[in-house]
């Protein structure tokens, strides 16, 4: 069967993340439950009908189910990578602040975009702390391996990065903040984050 090129983006990783309600697993364990749960909240959401005259409220409940399974601040510091040990306290929560923030407005307009693709489960990978769940999504166009890194975080499974088709997220963005930052600044970063979220609000409400 034909594979489809891996996405680089949060947007498709995230709605790969959030279509495999629909799935043909057998009973899921630790992470991959954990996953799971929160899929069926954002789905239940989604068919419920609820906030369906008010996208703002209805992204904003979406945030509220989505968001404690995510670790921002492991997405943050793996993204900047070395430029993160030598930022002050205040500079590090400015940052997972931004980056967050990029990531909500990225995910939160698409989610309801998502269809029932069929989603094969592999194998969980636990060692220590961390986890890996394989998955398979099967669509009309081909099929996509992902793999979802998780890290334990006060005795609950977070999602710190997406593995799609080989290609990692967070690799991604790192290669990209570092280039930014060794041409331009740090400061430049994030002017350039501020700018895209404020170009995502912007597409909200012009949408």
């Amino acid at each position: 069967m034909k594979k489809q090129n891996p996405s680089k983006g949060i947007v498709f990783a995230v709605l790969i993340l959030f279509s495999t309600l629909i799935s043909t697993t057998a009973a899921a364990s630790q992470a991959t439950n954990a996953i799971q749960t929160t899929i069926s909240q954002v789905i239940e959401l989604l068919k419920s009908g609820e906030f369906q005259t008010d996208s703002d409220a209805k992204k904003a409940e979406l945030r509220k189910i989505i968001n404690p399974r995510f670790s921002y601040k492991q997405m943050s510091m793996r993204s900047l990578a070395k430029h993160w040990n030598g930022k002050s306290d205040d500079e590090k929560r400015e940052f997972v602040s931004l980056f967050s923030q990029l990531l909500e407005n990225s995910y939160a307009s698409k989610l309801e975009s998502y269809s029932n693709e069929k989603i094969n489960y592999g194998e969980e990978i636990i060692k220590g702390k961390y986890a890996m769940v394989k998955t398979e999504i099967v669509r009309s166009d081909g099929v996509i391996n992902v793999d979802y890194k998780l890290i334990q975080e006060q005795g609950d499974w977070k999602v710190y990065d997406f593995v799609i088709e080989g290609v990692s997220m967070i690799k991604n963005y790192r290669s990209q903040f570092n280039r930014i930052i060794k041409k331009d600044s740090y400061d430049a970063l994030k002017q350039k984050l501020r700018d895209k979220i404020k170009g995502l609000t912007d597409d909200d409400l012009n949408s």
